[in-house]
């Protein structure tokens, strides 16, 4: 049997990234820390963490991460029912979500869960096409992603499209692209990207001139900073329909490839347990995926 003491402090060495840092947060001392992970190890037959800055889960040790979230959460909600009303502490809530819905239409979702619940939100930012990474390895519960297989554990659900359009500043466009968009232009036009996951830009290259972008690619990891090397004609780049409509219509911004769009489907993951907290979260992410996003093909 595994001892929920150990798998507690286990998780908190990986939230914290140090057995220090999980001391600090369960108000123990570092040597107690040490000896839950050395003994929860032990009954495991296998190493647990990695040592190092910071400290992360082992392969192996992915499904007992999972697993310590699970049975915090529903040690709460159990707690919140015998004694019929709130439980002592918060409960906490991590999600993982792409930039870009993070921007948008995320947040509001959060906003309309009872605040009876006490949640305490840990929210992580990862590229759509990578967030159920940290769904797998159980450092999340939940997450916005690309990807439509249930990771193990988990159930999914199609939340709807997100489009992207392309935009440029007026003088870039005017530079590089006079005539729309040719395929030979991207040669030499400049191309942004969030970061070196993002690939959306190359996919809609390659949707619209079945060829390769070969031109300039400048990295810009912020939401704001993205928005605003466009707008100073840096680059062009995707932005969502609408990050991408309010620039267009006061007119900082134009479209090289009128008519031109890139849909991205994004899906609800989270994991496969009775939760009264998961279920109404879904409900409210569902709500509001809805009234942003556009309907599922």
């Amino acid at each position: 049997m595994l001892d929920s003491v150990q798998l507690e402090t286990f998780a908190a060495v990986i939230r914290a990234g140090s057995f220090e840092g999980a001391a600090a947060a369960l108000r123990v001392t570092p040597s107690a820390v040490s000896q839950r992970i050395k003994a929860l190890e032990q009954s495991v037959g296998q190493v647990l963490i990695r040592r190092g800055k910071p400290c992360r889960a082992t392969v192996a040790a992915e499904p007992l991460l999972r697993l310590a979230g699970q049975i915090a959460l529903l040690e709460q909600e159990a707690l919140h029912a015998a004694r019929g009303g709130p439980a002592a502490g918060r409960t906490r809530v991590a999600v993982v979500v792409n930039s870009d819905s993070l921007a948008t239409w995320f947040l509001p979702a959060l906003t309309r869960l009872p605040a009876e619940f006490a949640l305490d939100f840990d929210l992580h930012e990862e590229d759509q096409d990578h967030t159920a990474d940290l769904l797998r390895d159980g450092t999340v519960m939940a997450a916005v992603t690309a990807q439509h297989e249930a990771v193990r554990g988990c159930r999914v659900e199609r939340l709807g499209v997100m489009r992207y359009l392309a935009v440029a500043a007026p003088a870039f466009a005017r530079r590089y692209f006079p005539a729309g968009f040719p395929a030979d232009a991207f040669a030499v036009a400049p191309m942004l990207a969030f970061n070196r996951k993002d690939s959306l830009q190359r996919r809609f290259v390659r949707t619209l001139t079945r060829r390769q972008p070969t031109g300039p690619l400048h990295y810009v990891p912020s939401v704001a900073g993205f928005n605003e090397a466009i707008r100073l004609g840096l680059a062009w780049g995707l932005l969502p329909e609408s990050h991408a409509h309010a620039e267009l219509d006061a007119g900082r911004c134009v479209q090289p490839a009128p008519g031109a769009f890139l849909d991205v489907p994004l899906y609800w993951q989270h994991w496969r347990v009775d939760s009264t907290v998961l279920a109404a979260l879904t409900v409210a992410v569902r709500e509001t995926a809805g009234e942003a996003l556009r309907p599922a093909a």
